[in-house]
């Protein structure tokens, strides 16, 4: 047994059966160990922020790590943007990342570089296996790392010499038991005591949001009288009939601020404070107002189901008690021009019963995810850390974690352009996506931002940055080279037709959605 194989063993003892996987020359001996192991899943993606992407929408839908295989210092700086965006989402995730041989980085070759620098900006955890011997070891401890805390990015750094050489064993399965932080009795009391007064509000975040937990918080507001809140930019939220009413707080900076004028405290059960995107001139950082607090009760990696269940004990959440919930109020399907807004009533006539929505079509969805309020019950994944180019991959790890749903990517046709070739991993892995690309033909959230900095009007090259024109993109044609069928909707009938044939259909599909932006 060599320590490669040793890896992968030790990586099925502890529950990791899926990796998302772009090898190269230093990871042949893995790709080798792989290969004699049929019941590991593995998913080839074709640019590393797919393999990336796709173990954090992987996570965010299994509660559970994936691995990723990537090569070399380059490797890992191409996985580095959705790494990003799995950090911010508090996903659990195992990056394998292959290096030169111990004997040959003494050499300046061409692939070299500093793999620890670029791991340790965004990981919480790397090591470097020093020997064969260790690779079992380190692997087991990665995998108790990246489930450690409610999830983390851990990186194991595999020298091919340490792949070849001889190992001894693989690893059994670490405890992954923890103690996680919990809030002391008199902390909750206090926060039980503040939801009662006026103009309060509980803003939740990561398990809180979806499932169970989301229930409880919404029994906590029913019984105290607070305000629910959700931050802009969450990993998972349900969504649609059922689920507890909450406000989620907007991306621009002045309606947010509104949203939040007359709060007298918040008190943070799961999540960060929420903070502006961006600074810009003349406007603050944190949308409270100055008079409002801000109390940590429970942190992202504190016990948050633990907390939700000891503040409705305070409160006095019962058996009887009932959250206010959506209804079920599914529109009817427009017809006629396309706008987006009639784009968002289709879809939330059209979504099935416990789907999953990834959404990053940024401007465009701002029109279209509020009418899915009143939807069937569904899962909602959105950006987390800002980077662009996620919603593809994360499609894609959702659509493999739980392949019994149904998955819908709505992107914009700029994002989109980052991680397409996640469109060829559909296909080959036949996986139920239906995607719709938003194509405004350009940025257009930087033509917002661009006003909210100030500059009231803009010329040539300005414009050139910020349309993806001349050549104009062709998304039937790009998802035919992918080996995904795409339609082109250019007004209401065609999209309903399209949507209701890539939902009723197993394996993946993209609608073009062309309509001018929003004015």
């Amino acid at each position: 047994m060599n320590g490669a194989q040793s890896l992968v063993k030790t990586l099925l003892n502890n529950g990791v059966d899926t990796v998302f996987a772009n090898p190269g020359t230093s990871e042949m001996h893995f790709v080798a160990a792989l290969d004699e192991h049929p019941e590991m899943n593995c998913i080839l993606c074709l640019f590393e922020g797919g393999t990336t992407g796709a173990a954090d929408g992987y996570f965010r839908m299994k509660r559970d790590v994936a691995g990723t295989l990537l090569h070399l210092a380059p490797g890992f700086g191409n996985a580095f943007a959705n790494l990003h965006n799995a950090r911010k989402a508090g996903s659990g995730i195992v990056n394998i990342v292959g290096d030169h041989a111990t004997h040959h980085l003494r050499y300046e070759s061409p692939l070299k570089g500093d793999i620890l620098g670029i791991s340790q900006a965004v990981s919480h955890w790397t090591r470097v296996s020093s020997n064969a011997t260790d690779v079992a070891t380190d692997g087991a401890a990665a995998v108790q790392e990246a489930r450690a805390r409610n999830g983390q990015i851990a990186t194991l750094v595999l020298p091919a010499d340490t792949a070849w050489n001889e190992a001894n064993t693989a690893a059994n399965r670490l405890d992954t038991s923890e103690s996680l932080h919990r809030p002391s009795m008199g902390d909750i009391e206090a926060a039980a005591a503040r939801l009662v007064t006026p103009n309060v509000a509980l803003m939740i975040g990561g398990s809180a949001l979806f499932g169970p937990q989301r229930e409880l918080a919404g029994k906590i507001a029913a019984t105290t009288g607070c305000r629910l809140l959700a931050d802009t930019l969450i990993p998972r939220i349900s969504k649609g009939a059922g689920t507890a009413k909450l406000d989620q707080l907007v991306y621009p900076i002045s309606p947010k601020i509104s949203q939040l004028e007359a709060t007298s405290s918040i008190t943070l059960l799961g999540t960060d404070r929420p903070v502006a995107f961006f600074a810009y001139p003349g406007k603050p950082s944190v949308p409270e107002p100055p008079y409002c607090p801000i109390t940590d009760l429970c942190m992202p990696t504190d016990d948050i189901e633990w907390t939700l269940r000891a503040l409705a004990d305070a409160v006095g959440v019962t058996s009887k008690t009932v959250a206010e919930t959506h209804p079920l109020d599914l529109p009817d399907i427009p017809s006629g021009q396309l706008t987006l807004e009639k784009v968002g009533l289709a879809l939330a006539a059209l979504i099935p019963e416990n789907a999953i929505i990834c959404n990053e079509s940024v401007t465009s969805g701002f029109h279209v995810i509020p009418p899915t309020a009143t939807a069937r019950p569904h899962d909602l994944l959105a950006g987390t850390g800002g980077a662009i180019g996620l919603c593809l991959p994360c499609a894609t790890g959702a659509a493999t974690a739980c392949p019994d749903r149904k998955v819908i990517a709505l992107t914009g046709d700029g994002s989109a352009m980052y991680t397409l070739q996640s469109l060829w991993t559909m296909a080959r892995e036949n996986l139920d996506v239906t995607v719709i690309v938003f194509a405004n033909r350009g940025y257009q959230i930087l033509r917002d931002e661009l006003t909210n900095v100030g500059v009231a009007s803009y010329g040539q090259n300005a414009q050139a940055m910020f349309d993806v024109e001349n050549p104009t993109l062709d998304w039937v044609s790009l998802a035919k080279g992918h080996g995904v069928p795409g339609t082109r909707a250019n007004d209401m009938d065609s999209f309903a037709k399209a949507l209701s044939a890539g939902l009723s259909s197993d394996g993946p599909s993209l609608i073009e959605v062309v309509c001018p932006p929003p004015a």
